[in-house]
């Protein structure tokens, strides 16, 4: 019953105060897992052994301590609920994704363009008021599943210890996780531990957003489309929440300069404002929808 009531404080929290804009731990750890890739990738010379080594100092350390703490009968209930809480960002994804529609409504296509370059990764100064909203639902959807649902899945099973695995894991293949020259050896590790991570979750995330939303279309989309995206986890997820918001995404985007032709996902229109919006409560209805699950299976278990 315990880690039921911690999750749901630990989402409490996050909805009351938000990701803390001071002295936040992620911040803190990726200034040193930036110190660690300098000294043990140098020049971009570092091999898969090294970014092994590197993710294991990095992230084993951490996950001890905070599981050590949590075994402590006077403060293992704050270590835990406070673990939940700086490794979820439902509020934030929240506070990044409204600003980008209200001002597709307003018109404003260059402010609507800067507010999207704070989430996605693609080059936005082109992008047309379809193309902006396309790549806020996109995100949406997406880091729904990387920085809510994930977060909750391994809390849920291994309590404090797990969640901090899996938030250090990652953002180290956030920071490393490229197929570029630099990274191809020594972020190969980091890619590989967060998909496994993620491979769960990922799954059933795409089962949540098809139950929320048009489900025969989002179970046809998941079966039919994800199996063409290049990410073995973002496939299911965005194809599926593409289909239980019978819209269209996906398509060409430019990243790092370089011209991506990506599959299409979903089914319908082409994404507008309200899209951005209606992706953001499929991400809120399915939390509810968790919590209520994990009480439930918590008071059966008792």
């Amino acid at each position: 019953m315990s880690l039921a009531l911690f999750s749901l404080l630990g989402v409490a929290l996050d909805a009351w105060f938000g990701e803390p804009r001071r002295w936040h731990p992620l911040v803190g750890f990726g200034n040193l897992a930036q110190r660690i890739e300098q000294r043990l990738n140098s020049g971009g010379y570092g091999w898969r052994s090294h970014g092994v080594t590197g993710w294991c100092m990095a992230v084993l350390p951490p996950v001890l301590l905070v599981g050590l703490l949590s075994l402590s009968e006077s403060l293992g209930w704050l270590v835990q609920i406070a673990a939940l809480y700086f490794a979820i960002g439902l509020k934030s994804l929240g506070q990044h994704a409204l600003p980008v529609a209200q001002a597709l409504r307003l018109g404003d296509l260059a402010e609507a363009r800067k507010r999207v370059g704070y989430m996605v990764s693609r080059r936005t100064a082109e992008l047309d008021s379809s193309g902006v909203a396309r790549a806020g639902t996109e995100s949406v959807l997406e880091n729904g599943s990387d920085a809510v649902f994930a977060a909750l899945f391994w809390f849920a099973v291994a309590g404090a210890p797990g969640v901090v695995l899996y938030r250090l894991s990652n953002t180290l293949d956030a920071m490393w996780g490229y197929r570029n020259e630099r990274f191809e050896r020594f972020g190969w590790a980091a890619a590989k531990i967060d998909d496994a991570l993620n491979y769960i979750p990922a799954r059933l995330v795409a089962l949540t957003y098809a139950l929320l939303g048009n489900t025969r279309l989002a179970l046809r989309c998941w079966r039919q489309q994800a199996p063409l995206w290049d990410s073995p986890n973002a496939g299911p997820v965005m194809a599926a929440g593409a289909g239980a918001l019978a819209v269209s995404l996906g398509g060409a985007a430019v990243y790092h300069g370089e011209l991506h032709e990506r599959p299409v996902l979903g089914e319908g229109a082409p994404a507008q404002a309200r899209d951005i919006e209606r992706a953001l409560n499929l991400v809120n209805g399915g939390v509810l929808v968790w919590l209520v699950v994990l009480l439930m299976g918590s008071v059966c278990l008792a």
